[in-house]
């Protein structure tokens, strides 16, 4: 039985086991199962991995991304550039770090890109929102990051986002959990009436599918994407990478 799964913790609302669970059904998968590890403590890790001889491969979720890196002997490019891994190749005991995200989200965006959005505002500077600005640097989009306690000399604040800043920043990226369930009613602090039908709209959240910072863009025209298809379009990338030659 080959064997994959997920680390993080906490893991309650987990799409990586319903989906990888759903495609071996459809896709007449044999002998493959996927199953969730919560791992509260990344120092865990190695201790997990030994305890499983048929693991061929991890997805990695909050608080591992980054934590989970000493602990592999190898980091593909992409991952090492970003400095957080979401996929783990595990051949014959030796571990390989992956960055699916940015191809999930790169291939999920790139298509709805029009010529003026070529300037981004990406909400969050946690461990997702350094998959988005790899991706944006790839494809020529200009960005800041925008948070309530800024790191960087050009990081804004939430507060400092006023008509001027969005009318160039067109492309507006929420990497934060801010309106995920079962907290709906909640959305980042910015000046929605500011928005129009220049503006694209995409939260990194999937549940529920509209969340309330992209119902406030729908309402202005602008346009809307969550974080459905990029989910999917990595874990594919993820089922890639652990079933290559």
């Amino acid at each position: 039985m080959q064997l994959y799964g997920l680390i993080g913790f906490p893991l309650g609302h987990s799409f990586s086991k319903g989906y990888f669970t759903a495609k071996f059904e459809k896709e007449h998968i044999e002998n493959s199962t996927y199953e969730n590890f919560p791992l509260p403590d990344i120092n865990g890790f190695p201790e997990l991995v030994h305890s499983l001889p048929n693991l061929k491969g991890l997805n990695v979720t909050i608080p591992h991304k980054t934590a989970v890196i000493p602990f592999l002997d190898e980091l593909d490019p992409a991952a090492k550039a970003i400095g957080a891994v979401n996929t783990i190749r595990n051949e014959g005991g030796r571990l390989t770090g992956y960055n699916t995200d940015t191809i999930g989200f790169r291939e999920s965006l790139e298509v709805l890109l029009q010529p003026h959005h070529k300037h981004a505002l990406v909400l969050g500077t946690g461990g997702a929102s350094k998959a988005v600005v790899y991706t944006l640097r790839q494809l020529g989009i200009t960005y800041r990051l925008v948070s309530r306690h800024p790191q960087g000399p050009d990081d804004l604040r939430y507060e400092q986002i006023d008509a001027a800043i969005l009318e160039k920043y067109t492309l507006l990226i929420n990497t934060t959990p801010l309106g995920m369930h079962p907290a709906t009613d909640t959305a980042p602090p910015l000046p929605y009436e500011y928005l129009d039908a220049r503006h694209f709209l995409y939260d990194l959240v999937y549940n529920p599918g509209k969340t309330l910072f992209l119902h406030k863009g729908e309402a202005q025209g602008a346009a809307i994407k969550n974080g459905h298809e990029m989910l999917v379009l990595q874990a594919e990338a993820a089922w890639k990478i652990w079933n290559k030659a």
